[in-house]
């Protein structure tokens, strides 16, 4: 039987591995807001002020990171997405989360029994029933609304993750409400480049619709998507985000791409040089339209998705099947940012790479297109998905520091559903200092905490802040 053991791993230095890495982190990095620039929270939750009725619903609905560690411990399906009540889910939760020792996992859910629910008992099968008691009591008082686990954590900036069709009614409410968190939001029109997937046809009727326009030709699709960017730039977005495998580079002429679209729309096969085609030109034709907002476009690159099909079949996308891919990257990315920085077209970029043979490529492509006009113009993105531990994170900063500027570096982001999830700014944050002060330590870096302390702020929020300007917006 396990015991109820007390957290001894959370301490006030964890991760912090030397006096430097501490003065570092409590001293400079600790205070700071958090601007949370790409994330994938409920505008709808927030606008309503949403309350929990228990740790489950707030916890691990939704969390494929917990869902993918049960069933590898050999959880029954019915205890993570199937018909099993929030208790029972919760208690087959418990009993994984012993089995992730050296997984994030262990350090992020104690991490966050710590900070949101002041809880230093250690998840297992013997403490399950009093953390679930206790955090269900805390979560359904207005205390633990959405807008109080947001606001607690000293967030300043929340940017969500809205398709061209959203009304963003809620970013309207909140834009209204008096929160005092800015809430923002990104364009995320994929669905617009997959020409390919079944329902494409589908979604251009509705975005016809929300467009006030049919869309009858590659142009009119053009035109509904600029009239959703001046929508998105009216109601307050900077910032646009693509989740794609690669980005793909094949020039096409007008005609090759109205016929394509027409193809499509009869619901014809089209092969992967015609879908290749289609989806440069339009990455493109965005590309110049964000530049031309004065947005910062964001591109996630690399994921390879819905690996197992009798599970996608069963359960839909997002619910624990996708993985790395190994998709060549350089030479189309290459192509496709020069083409648009060809004619001064190319907006802000962040890039996010999946997999970590990509990092030095990717932290090297960014400085071929920093031309001076901007700080930090050019971003290679902190570790997304599979990579935003310790270990990922840390060779991303590696990455970085060796091939471009780390001092410019905008930092870490949740790209989370969850609203408990704002302690792994903490988590990269200790991170951060812990390299710096061992790096200090050994003399690499000089013992001066001013110029060392002052790098830590910026990329922990100044640089962010400087970056996207979402001050400014909120004027």
């Amino acid at each position: 039987m396990e015991k109820k053991l007390k957290q001894n791993f959370i301490t006030d230095n964890f991760l912090l591995h030397n006096k430097y890495a501490e003065e570092l982190y409590h001293e400079y990095a600790a205070k700071q807001p958090i601007i949370d620039y790409h994330c994938h929270l409920s505008p709808a939750q927030i606008a309503k002020d949403h309350i929990f009725e228990n740790l489950t619903q707030a916890w691990i609905q939704g969390d494929h990171y917990k869902w993918r560690a049960m069933r590898a411990a050999g959880v029954n399906e019915r205890y993570i997405t199937g018909s099993a009540d929030d208790r029972e889910k919760f208690q087959g939760w418990a009993a994984t989360v012993p089995y992730t020792l050296r997984n994030p996992l262990y350090h992020w859910t104690h991490l966050e029994l710590k900070r949101y629910f002041d809880i230093d008992l250690l998840l297992n099968n013997d403490t399950a029933h009093e953390i679930y008691q206790e955090t269900s009591v805390k979560l359904k008082s207005g205390a633990y609304s959405c807008q109080n686990l947001i606001q607690d954590m000293n967030v300043e900036v929340v940017c969500t993750t809205e398709d061209p069709t959203d009304t963003l009614e809620h970013h309207q409410q909140l834009a209204k409400s008096g929160y005092e968190v800015h809430i923002n939001t990104s364009f995320r029109p994929d669905k617009a480049l997959l020409i390919s997937h079944e329902g494409y046809n589908s979604y251009l009727d509705v975005l016809g619709e929300i467009s006030g326009m049919e869309i009858t030709s590659y142009k009119t699709l053009c035109d509904a998507l600029a009239k959703r960017i001046a929508y998105f730039h009216e109601n307050g977005c900077r910032l646009s985000d693509h989740g794609l495998n690669y980005i793909p580079f094949v020039e096409a002429s007008t005609h090759e791409l109205e016929s394509i679209f027409t193809k499509s729309r009869k619901e014809e096969n089209l092969t992967r040089d015609e879908v290749d085609k289609y989806q440069t030109a339009l990455l493109l034709f965005l590309g110049e339209q964000y530049h031309a907002k004065g947005w910062v476009q964001q591109f996630h690159l690399g994921a390879l998705r819905n690996n197992n099909s009798r599970k996608f079949r069963e359960l839909g996308p997002d619910t624990g099947w996708d993985s790395i891919g190994d998709y060549p990257q350089a030479y189309t990315l290459s192509r496709y940012l020069d083409a648009l920085d060809t004619d001064d077209n190319l907006a802000k970029t962040i890039l996010y790479n999946l997999n970590p043979a990509d990092n030095e490529m990717l932290a090297a492509m960014i400085g071929n297109f920093n031309d001076g006009s901007i700080k930090g113009k050019m971003q290679f993105g902190s570790g997304w998905w599979f990579l935003d531990q310790k270990d990922g994170i840390t060779k991303q900063l590696n990455a970085l520091s060796n091939m471009g500027l780390l001092s410019c570096f905008i930092g870490m982001l949740t790209d989370s559903r969850s609203f408990l999830s704002y302690p792994r700014h903490e988590y990269f944050r200790r991170v951060l200092c812990n390299i710096l002060g061992e790096e200090m330590q050994k003399g690499e870096l000089p013992e001066e905490m001013d110029l060392i302390g002052k790098m830590v702020v910026d990329i922990c929020y100044q640089n962010a802040k400087e970056y996207f300007k979402f001050n400014a917006i909120h004027k």
